[in-house]
């Protein structure tokens, strides 16, 4: 009731704060301070850690990446391997410690053209070398400790010992002991002790202190594993031949004709063999006479005897007349279909005439410039 003695309708006195509520503010109050004080220690740690990595950035930007002085110590051995580029290499030597960071020789090799002289192998550095030091190194062949030997398609025995010699350190002398008693190189029993044939052509790396024996068995591993990747053990059986006659056919179509030819001159020699009649192949005389440079023989070296005298002999050769690569194998596995039986290689422009008539066959080698 007022002074004047009437109630004042809608009028409450005010009301005191329950303790209840002022325990929940006071806590809500409290979660905001904690909140606030997480968002300010994470803009903390965010600002020190990009304040760290852009004194990085500045301490490399004024004084480069971390970089090695001088020649290096010790002796360290590092594989540049196929197809590496400048940040492969970069990340090889820092991996083995011979340059303090990636970054210091990749940053050279964007500027240096002697990265381009550095090839795949194994090469005899130090380690702690500056990049400069270290891509000097890398750039001068006779730091690398390894060879690289090439086989070449229809390569013969007694050219392998000087194809590894000139290619590696091992000796032309290790070679030839070797290949002269090869019952440890892991020939098949179809060669017979013969490593003609068996030799796979290819490039391969020679590791350091590689033997020559090691050399030797990887080329017949090699090409034991390319007559498996070809089925030729049952694709052979479904021509009616062995493993070794397939072999002994690439490795005549190897000296015989181009790339591109080698199917249907497979076909020419299955379908002369089916009939029957003598290959008459120089290149088989070649392996006896020892004739190279050209593509003729002499009347005397077709009279030979030898069962490599395709002349004289009807039929195969007792085995490969050298080694041969995938393409002319899977020729002699896969001829093309026709009935040729002839062919002949102009020598002077390298095209090949297939003929299924010996008049055709005869008149082809008179345009070529040679009887037949």
């Amino acid at each position: 009731m007022s002074d004047s003695g009437l109630d004042i309708v809608g009028e409450r006195p005010p009301e005191r704060p329950r303790p209840g509520r002022r325990r929940a503010a006071k806590r809500k109050r409290r979660g905001r301070s904690v909140l606030r004080l997480i968002v300010i220690l994470a803009v903390l740690a965010g600002l020190v850690a990009g304040g760290l990595w852009a004194v990085g950035k500045i301490d490399e930007v004024f004084n480069g990446p971390d970089d090695y002085t001088g020649q290096g110590e010790g002796e360290v051995v590092v594989e540049i391997t196929e197809g590496s580029g400048g940040q492969q290499i970069a990340e090889a030597l820092a991996e083995a410690d011979v340059v303090a960071s990636a970054e210091a020789f990749y940053q050279l090799a964007l500027v240096d053209e002697r990265i381009n002289e550095v090839q795949p192998g194994f090469y005899q550095l130090r380690s702690k070398m500056s990049a400069e030091w270290a891509m000097r190194e890398l750039a001068d062949p006779n730091n690398r400790v390894e060879g690289r030997v090439t086989i070449p398609e229809g390569a013969r025995v007694n050219q392998i010992p000087e194809l590894v010699a000139n290619g590696s350190q091992i000796a032309a002398e290790d070679v030839e002991a070797e290949l002269e008693e090869p019952g440890e190189l892991g020939l098949p029993e179809e060669a017979d002790g013969n490593p003609e044939g068996y030799l796979f052509p290819a490039t391969y790396t020679v590791q350091p202190g590689a033997s020559a024996r090691e050399l030797l068995q990887q080329m017949v591993a090699r090409m034991l594993q390319v007559e498996s990747e070809l089925t030729m053990d049952e694709r052979s059986r479904e021509l009616g031949y062995d493993k070794e006659e397939i072999l002994t056919i690439a490795s005549i179509l190897e000296y015989e004709v181009a790339t591109d030819d080698f199917a249907r001159a497979s076909r020419v020699i299955h379908n002369r063999l089916e009939a029957g009649e003598a290959l008459r192949m120089d290149s088989t005389v070649h392996y006896i006479s020892g004739r190279a440079g050209d593509v003729f023989t002499t009347p005397e070296e077709r009279e030979s005897d030898s069962p490599y005298n395709t002349y004289q002999v009807t039929g195969l050769p007792p085995g490969p007349i050298g080694s041969p690569g995938q393409a002319a194998i899977e020729a002699a596995l896969n001829p093309e279909e026709g009935d040729w039986m002839y062919f002949v290689a102009d020598p002077e422009t390298g095209e090949t005439t297939f003929n299924t008539t010996y008049a055709e066959h005869q008149a082809a080698c008179q345009e070529a410039g040679f009887s037949c």
